[in-house]
């Protein structure tokens, strides 16, 4: 009897040894072989998964350094014209760099054209558009987005028709209108006809019918007139919009020639992009210094980027802008 109990005991021990073979490890919850197994596995992939990564980054960024280059190659070889000769410039091959670095382009260019008063013109050109198109498109666009009156959709369609229509054919009654008003040569002359602009109210009204009407009705419940419902409420939230606006109205301002041109005949009264244009001759051109002068009429719109670059893409991503 002894001897069966001594049996039965290693029999029952033996099993038990067996399990504790085949049971998973309490640390890694699977069996040691096949956990190793897995952990190799692993780290294999990771490591292809992030040298796959690594690769396409690199070739995104060859990618997309190799189109900046190509973009930025004008501006790059634009520079090299400016400090370069006339006879470098014309010459064939045209050279990459000039033998002599002709610094003295850029003062030429006051001697050349009215550089200083055209400036101005232009700043202020610019500055009094940007204000009337910011406050009259805003507000028309709030008007036709939010407010309710009789013709409504006939008015909008009306004033988007502009839109259509080439700025070419209002040249003519145009410039009547400034003769008669005594504006030609003057800055007033040259602002009038772009201190307010379809586009604008189009660009304001899509960005207020985006607002949620519950604003505007917590404000009214508040006791706020339209005018504050307007400039305290709606105003501000559509940041975006008016930024985007801003910037289409300082390229367009900026970039205007042919208006400008059409009422301006003396060099004080007229803004950059016309003393630009009278920097080409009939017969022959000063490359070197036109150049220079682009380059320094460039300037300050490429500061005005650089300093408000988060400002401009937030304006122009929100607008749908490209």
């Amino acid at each position: 009897m002894s001897e069966s109990l001594l049996s039965t005991k290693s029999g029952v021990e033996s099993r038990r040894g067996g399990a504790a073979a085949t049971r998973p490890s309490q640390a890694g919850g699977k069996p040691s072989e096949p956990a190793g197994r897995d952990g190799k596995n692993r780290g294999t992939k990771s490591h292809s998964a992030k040298g796959g990564k690594q690769g396409s980054n690199v070739l995104a960024h060859c990618v997309l350094g190799i189109g900046g280059l190509a973009m930025i190659s004008p501006l790059l070889y634009q520079i090299v014209m400016s400090l370069s000769t006339n006879a470098e410039v014309q010459s064939t091959p045209p050279s990459l760099w000039p033998g002599v670095v002709q610094w003295h382009n850029f003062a030429d260019v006051f001697t050349s054209m009215n550089f200083g008063s055209q400036l101005w013109v232009t700043v202020a050109i610019t500055v009094i558009r940007v204000i009337g198109q910011v406050l009259l498109c805003s507000m028309a666009g709030y008007a036709f987005a939010r407010m309710h009156f009789r013709f409504k959709g006939l008015i909008l369609a009306i004033v988007l028709s502009i839109i259509m229509v080439p700025s070419q054919l209002f040249l003519i009654p145009q410039y009547q209108i400034i003769q008669n008003l005594g504006w030609l040569n003057s800055i007033a002359g040259i602002v009038a006809p772009g201190i307010f602009s379809a586009f604008g109210l189009f660009l304001m009204r899509q960005f207020f019918m985006g607002l949620p009407d519950e604003l505007e009705d917590a404000a009214r419940l508040d006791g706020a007139n339209p005018f504050q419902i307007f400039f305290r409420v709606m105003l501000p939230l559509a940041a975006n919009g008016l930024w985007a606006l801003v910037i289409i109205t300082v390229l367009w301002s900026w970039n205007d020639l042919l208006w400008p041109l059409v009422v301006t005949s003396t060099a004080n009264a007229a803004p950059l992009s016309v003393g630009l244009s009278n920097l080409q001759g009939e017969h022959a051109n000063n490359y070197p210094i036109l150049m220079a002068a682009s380059l320094m009429a460039m300037a300050p719109i490429l500061i005005m980027f650089l300093l408000m670059q988060k400002r401009v893409m937030a304006g122009i991503g929100r607008s749908g802008l490209k």
